[in-house]
This record gives C-alpha cells, sequence and structure tokens, in this order.
C-alpha cells in the first residue's frame, strides 16, 4: 500500500465517523489551542508593555521612598518606614549629578473636581517642578502654556488640565481662565495638555497639574517627593543613576554597609518585572499544554485500539487479499497521525479567533490599540507536537491491528 493510498483510507474512515473524530480531538484542540492563545496574547501585552514605558522615556529615571514594584508584605512594611524624601533633596540631587540634565519632582493626590454645578471624580492632581514637561517624554499642549519657574516661585493657583477635564466642564467653550475647585481649592486654568488616552484601563487625562509648591500648600505638605531625572545621553544615563544614588546616601547619612532606604526606578525596572512575569506565564501554559496533550494523546490511542477492535474482520480480509503487515500498520498510523494534526489545525484556528476576540476586549477595556499576534514559532511547534502525539498514540493500536491472523481475523463477529 502506497502513503497516498493510506491517507485515502485514513481520512474515508474519519469521515464515516464525524462526531467521534471530533471529539477524540478535543483534547489535542484545547491543548495546542491554549499554547497559541497564550503566547499570542502574551505577545500583545509584551509590545503594549514596551510600547507605553518607551513613552516614559528613554533617559530618564525617578528617585522615590518605595519600590515601583513591592514583593512582598514585609518589604512594604519597611519601606513605610522610611524617611520621607524632601523638597530640598532636588537641588542636593541636581548639584551633585553633573550627568543629569534635568532634575525635578512631582507629588500626586487624588481630588474633586468641581466647574458650576458639575463634578468630575476621581482627579489626579500632580504637583510638579516648571522642568517636569522637559524630562522623559514631554506632554505637548493644545491650549495655553505649561507651568513655569514663576508659578513654582509664587505658589500661584494654576493648573494645567487634562483633555477628560475640559470635556467634562468645558465642551463647547474655551477653558482657559475659567476656575476649577479642587477638594474646594479654586484654580484657574492656564494650559490645555494633549490627549493621552488610557494605560491599563485607566485614563491619563482625568489629571490637573499645578506648581508643587501650591501643592504643599493646599493639599498636602508631608508627602514624600518623587525626583524626575533626566540622564544627559544614554551613555551617561547608567552614571546618573550611581551620582543619585551617592547623592542620596550622603543625604541621609547612611553607612557604607547600609543598604539604601529609597528606591531608583527605571523603565528597565518596569520591564524586567514583567519579563518575569510572563515567564512564569510561559512556565505554567507549557505544563497545562503538556498535561493536556497527554491526555489527548490517551484519548487518541484509546478511540484507535475501539477501531481497530471494531474492524478486525475488516483487517482479516485485507490481509486475505494481500495486504502486509506493514500496511495495516501504515494505516493505522496514518489515521492517528490525521486525527492529531485535525487537532492541531482546529487548535490553531480556535487561538486565531480567541485571541483576536480577546484582544479586541482587551482593547476597549484598555481605551487603546491591542493586538495579539498568533506567533509562527508557536504554530510549527503546536503542529510538531500535535503529529508526534499522533504518532507515539497510534503505534501500539497500529502493531496491534498488524499482528492480528487472518484467518482468525475473518471468523471475528
Amino acid at each position: 500500500m502506497s502513503f497516498t493510498e493510506a491517507v485515502r483510507t485514513a481520512l474515508a474512515s474519519l469521515r464515516a465517523n464525524k462526531l467521534r473524530s471530533f471529539l477524540t480531538v478535543l483534547g489535542i484542540l484545547i491543548g495546542v489551542g491554549a499554547v497559541i492563545a497564550v503566547v499570542a496574547i502574551t505577545r500583545g501585552l509584551d509590545n503594549y508593555m514596551s510600547r507605553e514605558v518607551l513613552k516614559l522615556g528613554g533617559k530618564s529615571f525617578t528617585v522615590q521612598k518605595m519600590d515601583a514594584i513591592i514583593g512582598s508584605h514585609e518589604r512594604w512594611e519597611e519601606m513605610q518606614r522610611r524617611k520621607d524624601i524632601p523638597l530640598s533633596a532636588v537641588e542636593t540631587v541636581r548639584e551633585r549629578c553633573p550627568a543629569c540634565s534635568e532634575v525635578g519632582a512631582s507629588l500626586d493626590d487624588r481630588a474633586i473636581a468641581k466647574w458650576r454645578d458639575l463634578k468630575q471624580e476621581d482627579v489626579s492632581i500632580r504637583g510638579i517642578t516648571d522642568n517636569y514637561n522637559r524630562i522623559g517624554s514631554p506632554r505637548n499642549l493644545t491650549a495655553g502654556r505649561h507651568i513655569v519657574a514663576e508659578d513654582v516661585a509664587n505658589a500661584s493657583h494654576v493648573a494645567v488640565i487634562g483633555s477628560d477635564l475640559v470635556e467634562a466642564f468645558f465642551p463647547n467653550i474655551e477653558p482657559l481662565g475659567k476656575r476649577i475647585l479642587f477638594n474646594g481649592q479654586p484654580l484657574t486654568v492656564v494650559g490645555v495638555a494633549e490627549k493621552k488616552g488610557s494605560l491599563f484601563g485607566f485614563s491619563q487625562d482625568n489629571i490637573a497639574y499645578v506648581p508643587i509648591t501650591t501643592y504643599r500648600k493646599l493639599f498636602s505638605g508631608r508627602d514624600s517627593i518623587t525626583i524626575q531625572v533626566e540622564a544627559r545621553s544614554m551613555a551617561e544615563f547608567e552614571t546618573a543613576q550611581e551620582q543619585c544614588r551617592v547623592a542620596m546616601r550622603a543625604l541621609r547619612h547612611l553607612r557604607a554597609k547600609q543598604p539604601d532606604d529609597f528606591a531608583i526606578e527605571t523603565g528597565e525596572t518596569i520591564m524586567d518585572f514583567w519579563k518575569t512575569l510572563t515567564k512564569g506565564i510561559y512556565i505554567t501554559t507549557i505544563v497545562v499544554t503538556v498535561i493536556s496533550l497527554i491526555v489527548g494523546g490517551i484519548v487518541v490511542m484509546n478511540i484507535m485500539l475501539v477501531s481497530v477492535t471494531e474492524r478486525i474482520r475488516e483487517i482479516g480480509v485485507r490481509k486475505a487479499l494481500g495486504a502486509r503487515r506493514r500496511d495495516i500498520r501504515l494505516q493505522f498510523l496514518v489515521e492517528s497521525v490525521a486525527l492529531s494534526l485535525l487537532g492541531g489545525a482546529l487548535g490553531i484556528l480556535g487561538a486565531a479567533l480567541f485571541s483576536w476576540i480577546l484582544a479586541t476586549i482587551l482593547g476597549s477595556i484598555m481605551k487603546t490599540s491591542f493586538s495579539a499576534p498568533v506567533q509562527a514559532w508557536a504554530v510549527f511547534l503546536a503542529l510538531g507536537v500535535s503529529t508526534a502525539v499522533g504518532l507515539v498514540a497510534g503505534i501500539y493500536p497500529a502493531a496491534r491491528a498488524a499482528a492480528f491472523d487472518p484467518v482468525v481475523a475473518l471468523r471475528y463477529e
């Protein structure tokens, strides 16, 4: 029997039992679909994270009281005991960091904004220095001006607002010069920031920027500041971080063997954490997929054994007509591989559809463009694994079918 004839015979047998064939490949379909879909979604999240981190600015970093990512409750308690970083630390770092082109500061809180009878909840109010917009990724304005040095020096009651506040309060009128109450404190709008969209579903435009001195006077005077730093170049990026570290340690009077009681955070820190997280996702996916494929392989083997039992008389007839043992073995191996490949192919199609639907949903939730591209290597891996499963699952049933004595098989009822 030629290989082509074995394939035709195998496909005819599968077509004759469509429902059983589909139920047989379901385990392999789920396993293959799961690995391809998870790889696609994770890749989409990687791209999204890289794009958002890139927006933070490649040469910028922050010095802050607490780590951006806290791994344990004990670590959180330790950081709670750290001293606040005062506003005066900005000048100290600026003086002792020649590799830094800009050193500024920011403070954040939440506020309720009101204008006339309208109200906007959960507004991020951020106190900043006048050079804040020159650090990291600049935020352009659609109207008005930025916070300037004079505003900071005089603790002026002014604000640059995001597009969410414009849409909520001034959809059809000029916002510049209007006075908005933030937690009951009046601030005059001097600028409107361009729209940035959402990050992980949270709007970046429901925000107001105010002079940091005004923030400390009106909202909170004791919070620990976040120092914003821009290195002169990427070549001096690590040098700038080290100079800031030395300046902060001296400011906080830390001895040589004492650990830092502050954190220096970069975009790379966030990406490293994200890669560690996705590595765990990949490992978990592989384990779940292997279990699923083993179960699928067992199901395929079981069905093939049932098929052999049901077709003993057919095997006897074929052997009586001259079919060799290797012909029978090839036929059942091809059927087993065909079942597994069918499961793999359906898994690929299902994963592509599922990834597209989930990417659309995630994009809608996060209010941003999001894609989950199916990776070619994952497709080839899935097809290779499903083929291997079919071969392994089909070896014993095929050998059993080939071993039947034709006389005994013809007598089988």
